[in-house]
């Protein structure tokens, strides 16, 4: 009995490594593009490239009336001609999709140092719970460290995060509701709902203002969780990627409208930014990171999108983080570095 158990185990071993050379060789490619055509990305890195960085819209969006419409990457690369620059860049990603491509790059990549955009916005509720994550977890399964055919058959059984527009939206407004804030000064709300309604019902501007004051306040109106918040998790696995690659590694935390934060909002909103800014800061640069603090670098008639959140920046925005970044990669650089830009 043993004895044709184990030869009918043998034959089925067989035909399923049989099953996933046929599929590998003839189909997987198709599902590729079909399903997973964010790989496509890492392809078309090339092989010579030095400087990587990786991000999302930040990078290359631009206003209309720009001279030079290249991207945050590219202005990088001007500081450091002789080095070989290159951008992966997927709209409304965050460091979950960047973990994932980035295990794609080549092993034999001759890659020197990795640039990764770190949005403070990504860490808040309604983008961690973002309509967008369903499409965007879909977009990897095919990209999974597992044999072709079994990645093929968790997509077809959809063994990924789904969940409608509905249960994202109760996601985040649990979360709102649930997290309190600690705050060092008596503090009006106790969490971001209330603060939301209080700013809704505050009659302080015209009513397209006061709805652009609650996108502040729940892009920014939080407080990160080292331990539990799913970004933390995400960016130290590519910290521990850069290190098994033996990449110098950068954070590039990104510019926020704080004066327009400021404007609408006031202090107390400014205090949790900047208490954000310097937890991810320490933390990281406790694990070796290099974090550029770029939060205050953009003033607010460089911000493209004035009635939401977002950090798309016209030519001297770009600029002015591009110059910060490439500063920062003096330290390992410096001998290639020309200032004059």
């Amino acid at each position: 009995m043993l004895k044709k158990i184990f030869i009918k185990v043998v034959f089925l071993a067989i035909i399923l490594v049989a099953m996933n050379f046929i599929y590998a060789k003839w189909f997987y490619e198709r599902d590729i593009q079909e399903h997973s055509p964010i790989i496509n990305f890492v392809r078309e890195i090339p092989e010579n490239t030095d400087l990587l960085y990786i991000g999302e819209s930040s990078n290359t969006t631009y206003r209309e009336s720009d001279e030079d419409k290249r991207t945050i990457a590219e202005f990088i690369g001007d500081y450091y001609p002789e080095l070989n620059t290159n951008h992966i860049t997927k709209p409304g990603s965050h460091a979950g999709i960047y973990k994932v491509l980035l295990n794609k790059v080549p092993k034999e990549s001759q890659i020197q140092t990795l640039i990764v955009t770190l949005n403070l916005r990504s860490f808040n509720a309604q983008w961690i719970y973002s309509d967008l994550e369903t499409p965007l977890q879909k977009s990897l399964v095919l990209l999974k460290p597992y044999p072709p055919l079994f990645n093929r058959f968790l997509l077809s059984f959809k063994s990924y995060d789904i969940a409608s527009d509905e249960e994202r939206r109760r996601q985040y407004n649990k979360k709102w509701l649930d997290d309190e804030f600690e705050m060092p000064h008596d503090f009006p709300y106790k969490n971001v709902a209330e603060w939301d309604y209080g700013m809704a019902t505050s009659g302080m501007f015209e009513q397209s203002k006061i709805e652009l004051a609650c996108h502040y306040i729940k892009g920014y109106g939080f407080q990160i969780d080292l331990k539990n918040n799913p970004r933390i998790k995400d960016f130290d696995d590519i910290v521990a990627l850069a290190k098994e690659r033996n990449w110098n590694l950068v954070f590039n935390l990104l510019a926020e409208n704080t004066q327009k934060a400021d404007e609408l909002v006031g202090e107390d909103l400014i205090f949790m930014m900047n208490q954000n800014t310097e937890k991810l800061i320490k933390y990281y640069e406790n694990k070796g990171v290099t974090v550029i603090n770029n939060l205050n670098s953009v003033e607010d008639e460089q911000f493209i999108d004035q009635d939401w959140t977002t950090e798309h920046y016209a030519e001297k925005g770009r600029k002015a983080v591009a110059k910060n970044v490439a500063v920062g990669l003096k330290k390992w650089h410096a001998d290639l570095f020309e200032s004059s830009k």
